[in-house]
């Protein structure tokens, strides 16, 4: 085979260190990365590339090998306490983290990995090294950007560390590719980073369109005992500052007190639990909906997934999406998919994964009267949250899985045959 030939790897290594595709989105350090892990590297084996994720062990009773899917393993890596070790803490552990994925490859015949896909900063940290000591191409995903989340902190959150910041410029410097969610990352790669525009490749997340799709919006209120005659605007995520629910609680009150929304025909339904910076005051949220005099119009529920998640997107009427920052939106695009519109922040990649106008609506900013301004537009038009919701649905169409991963299939080609091309020349110049 020559260098100029393409090939497809057979086997590739997927890197998430600090949360497994096995865990629920929603808590914890569980959210879009995992659904984004989950499908892709499904879909992969189903298109003949076995894939192995490595990720750290959190429990003393975890397998060492787990099968997410036929083809795809989960590989649990020991590597520090099981317990306790909040994510700032994982830089000390990616020592051993590294030995023990490099542990794993010894145990195989040279080449048996030929590719590595990390996703994070941390994992790319890990795929640095092993890409060296492989001789493969190392394709990273970022997924967020320490300097981009710095830049539009919420109140009460904490700036990421410098050790973030100067890891991930290492990793954009040694990637042989970089995948970026959208347009707008893609340049902030460059921007702040200094990426190579060469190494940088576009590719939009998916959506499951045959999990997410338009329902019986009754029985999806029957199962979650919501009123048939309430207007539900529902939030779906992790309870953190970033996230940012409380923006749509103080809307939900300003709505209240306008005479906008009737107290005893409005439900805030909040599906998620507390994550990140959350996690230092997990009952923030409810007591905000305390303060604000609103606990007999929001309800709670525990994180969500599957048909379960489908069920709350069905029975909203709106999905609200207040972010300072996503990369790209997943429950965006998941809302849209059921045929609920989306107001969401227009940050990131919200824009992207929401169609001003068409799909749903996008707030600049989150002040409280903008985003009361927003959802009370839609609260009080049955017929304009008609017309988003067919929009929703048209526009959620455009994103598939499949289509990220066959985009993902190509970036390996692609990072393959330019690394053995440069291989190649290495060894005629000497």
């Amino acid at each position: 085979m020559t260098p100029t030939q393409l090939r497809r790897p057979r086997r590739i290594a997927v890197l998430s260190v600090h949360t497994s595709p096995l865990e629920q989105p929603g808590t914890g350090d569980a959210g879009g990365m995992n659904v984004y892990i989950t499908e892709t590297t499904t879909r992969m084996a189903q298109r003949g590339i076995a894939v192995e994720v490595f990720t750290r062990a959190t429990a003393s009773d975890l397998p060492p090998v787990v099968e997410l899917a036929p083809g795809v393993l989960v590989r649990h890596v020991s590597a520090g306490p099981f317990e306790g070790l909040q994510r700032a803490e994982l830089p000390s552990q990616l020592c051993p983290f590294t030995a023990g994925v490099l542990r794993a490859e010894a145990r195989h015949e040279p080449g048996h990995y030929e590719l590595v896909h990390s996703h994070y900063w941390l994992s790319g940290q890990v795929g640095w090294l092993a890409r060296e000591r492989w001789g493969v191409p190392l394709v990273h995903t970022a997924h967020t950007l320490a300097k981009v989340k710095n830049a539009a902190l919420a109140d009460g959150d904490t700036p990421e560390p410098l050790d973030r910041v100067l890891g991930e410029q290492q990793v954009v410097d040694e990637a042989d590719q970089l995948i970026a969610n959208t347009a707008v990352e893609a340049a902030q790669l460059i921007d702040l980073y200094d990426a190579a525009p060469e190494k940088v490749r576009t590719i939009a997340p998916g959506v499951d369109l045959d999990r997410f799709r338009p329902g019986d919006r009754a029985a999806a209120r029957a199962r979650l005992r919501l009123p048939q005659d309430a207007v539900v605007v529902a939030f779906v995520g992790r309870i953190q500052p970033l996230k940012a629910p409380d923006v749509l609680l103080r809307a939900a009150a300003e709505l209240i007190a306008r005479g906008t929304a009737a107290r005893d025909k409005l439900v805030v339904l909040v599906a998620g639990g507390p994550s990140g910076t959350g996690l230092d005051q997990p009952a923030a949220l409810q007591d905000l909906a305390v303060a604000l005099g609103i606990t007999d119009v929001v309800r709670f529920l525990p994180p969500q997934s599957g048909a379960a998640l489908a069920t709350v997107y069905r029975a909203a009427d709106v999905v609200a999406v207040p972010s300072h920052n996503e990369s790209f939106g997943l429950v965006a695009l998941e809302a849209q998919a059921c045929g609920t519109p989306v107001v969401a922040a227009a940050v990131g990649g919200l824009p992207v994964a929401v169609a001003d106008r068409v799909s749903g609506l996008l707030v600049d900013g989150h002040a409280t009267a903008d985003w009361a301004d927003s959802l009370g537009r839609l609260v009080t038009a049955p017929d304009l949250r008609a017309e988003l919701g067919a929009g929703a649905v048209r526009h959620a169409r455009a994103f598939s899985w499949d289509r990220t991963t066959d985009a993902l299939i190509a970036a390996y080609v692609e990072a393959d045959h330019v690394l053995r091309y440069a291989s190649a020349r290495a060894e005629v110049a000497v």
